[in-house]
């Protein structure tokens, strides 16, 4: 059931645990139950520090198993097969429930073992969802920090009438003490910056650990642009702190790609992980998983940084590369059916919609791509477009072209996204050349209209168009004295890897002359 190569590398890295961990199965029957069976039984058998125990759970159902260490639950329960993107979170919760260090930043891990109230999450995945597994390692190491937390990853495809039951049409669904939390790609910042949205008295009483010394660079962002910026100005001996979410940022959630120079395939997530490679190369600080809370002004040439884990330092210099996110339609109906058929990623929630009818809103690249990707699920797709022809590369236009299950209809504009008993049931559009309103019935609207630059930290700091992206001139000078910025959050044309790249070394080596001349 699973392949060689994977149990000879569970064998490997179960030598890092210091103490053994043990399966326990719920109780019950069911028809996948001897599958699950076995795939325990082959991961235990990969070492005697992994155990299937005879003992069974009564509280948990027949497809469901928790993970306990030294006779006490760790919190973190599996329900279903944790097999395709979602094998990684069960070997690293057997692996960290085992002792292996956690991949959390001391801040977030101190915040987390503050928390006084019981928090029960509720993860709802699909198997083929990329974006899934981060929500469920992030939520499995704060069951592992604190007692009163837990967290159960839900196959949905095991439990369609859970899915039913909860209305779920995307995911990652997480669900706090039973009620929604969260929904859709969500890192470990946003985790926390939603749990102190519903508990502000998160960090009373908190000891934040000991701070940062005052640093020469403050990078903030992890893509390219905020590592190309972080590793030049280290290579120039300076004192640097990288500020991320996650290192590699939006690329993590690119597929192929095919136009990084000198590289002619590769895709996000290797790329991903040789920026951190490469920054692991450096005396660069790395405060992952966290965000930038507030930036203040010294008065004496320098900034704060408060983070949101209460930690706070200085700084002679920032630069600004925290990228963009994306751009919504703002019509009435989208933010209140996100999720529950206004959706973002096809390759995430397209499942969700096997053998129906969908639109993807926007004829840019990566709106023709969404279109590609879901006519091999759904039963049909219609490629919607403002502007009177699309925009994507023609190679892909052509692709489109030729699919059977894709229509595409240009000079459209969305007016408004209808749903009915909690789920979208059509959309309303305008035909722009005839002014003509007309109604299209389908399933999901999934949205591929560009991208929304992420400045709201340093907004009311620099000067930034009515678009939001940050002003710079050629050497990513800011408005404001010791501020820089690069990449897709700022006013630089053509939002690509390469040049994101290009120009976080350009910014890096502009604090650089900054800071020699203070």
């Amino acid at each position: 059931m699973i392949d060689k190569s994977l149990l000879d590398a569970i064998k490997s890295y179960s030598e890092r645990m210091t103490r053994p961990i043990e399966f326990v199965l719920g109780a019950g029957e069911h028809a996948k139950r001897a599958e699950l069976v076995e795939f325990l039984t082959q991961v235990a058998g990969t070492t005697d520090k992994i155990n299937l125990s005879s003992e069974l759970d009564g509280n948990l159902s027949p497809m469901s198993f928790k993970i306990r260490t030294q006779d006490s639950d760790t919190g973190i329960v599996f329900s279903g097969i944790p097999s395709g993107h979602e094998f990684t979170s069960l070997i690293l919760a057997v692996l960290q429930a085992g002792g292996s260090e956690l991949k959390l930043d001391e801040g977030i891990q101190n915040l987390i073992k503050n928390i006084k109230q019981p928090l029960q999450f509720q993860t709802i995945v699909s198997l083929t969802c990329h974006n899934c597994p981060d929500v469920v390692q992030s939520l499995n190491q704060f069951a592992l920090l604190n007692d009163g937390i837990s967290n159960e990853m839900i196959d949905g495809g095991v439990f369609p009438e859970l899915v039913a039951e909860k209305n779920i049409q995307g995911v990652p669904a997480v669900f706090l003490n039973g009620k929604p939390f969260a929904n859709g790609k969500i890192d470990t910042a946003k985790l926390i910056e939603k749990l102190q949205e519903q508990y502000p008295d998160l960090l009373n009483g908190m000891a934040t650990g000991e701070q940062l010394e005052q640093q020469d660079v403050v990078v903030i962002g992890g893509g390219p642009a905020g590592t190309a910026a972080a590793i030049y100005t280290a290579r120039k001996g300076l004192k640097v702190t990288v500020v991320a979410d996650r290192i590699g940022g939006q690329v993590k959630d690119t597929q192929d790609i095919e136009n990084l120079i000198s590289v002619p395939l590769t895709n996000g997530n290797e790329l991903a992980n040789n920026f951190a490679k490469h920054i692991k190369e450096y005396a660069i600080t790395v405060k992952e998983m966290v965000s930038v809370k507030e930036i203040g002004e010294n008065g004496d040439n320098t900034y704060q940084i408060t983070l949101n884990t209460g930690e706070s330092f200085a700084t002679r210099s920032i630069i600004v590369a925290t990228g963009a996110k994306w751009r919504k339609l703002g019509v009435k109906g989208e933010d209140e059916n996100i999720g529950n058929g206004v959706a973002f990623c096809p390759h995430c929630d397209g499942p969700f919609f096997k053998g129906k009818n969908v639109a993807v809103v926007g004829g840019g690249n990566s709106g023709v791509e969404a279109a590609l990707d879901l006519a091999g699920i759904v039963n049909h797709v219609t490629l919607i477009e403002f502007g009177d022809k699309l925009r994507a590369d023609q190679v892909l236009v052509n692709k489109a072209q030729e699919r059977s299950n894709i229509d595409i209809m240009t000079s459209i504009a969305t007016q408004e996204i209808v749903a009915e008993n909690g789920k979208v049931t059509s959309i309303i559009y305008q035909d722009r050349n005839t002014g003509e309103n007309k109604t299209l019935d389908l399933s999901a609207v999934f949205i591929q209209i560009g991208l929304v630059p992420n400045s709201e930290v340093v907004k009311n700091l620099v000067n930034v168009t009515k678009f939001g992206e940050i002003e710079i001139n050629e050497r990513c000078q800011t408005s404001k004295q010791g501020i820089f910025a690069c990449g897709d959050v700022t006013t630089v044309p053509y939002k690509q890897i390469n040049i994101a790249m290009g120009e976080g070394a350009k910014a890096g080596l502009s604090a650089f002359d900054y800071l020699v001349m203070q």
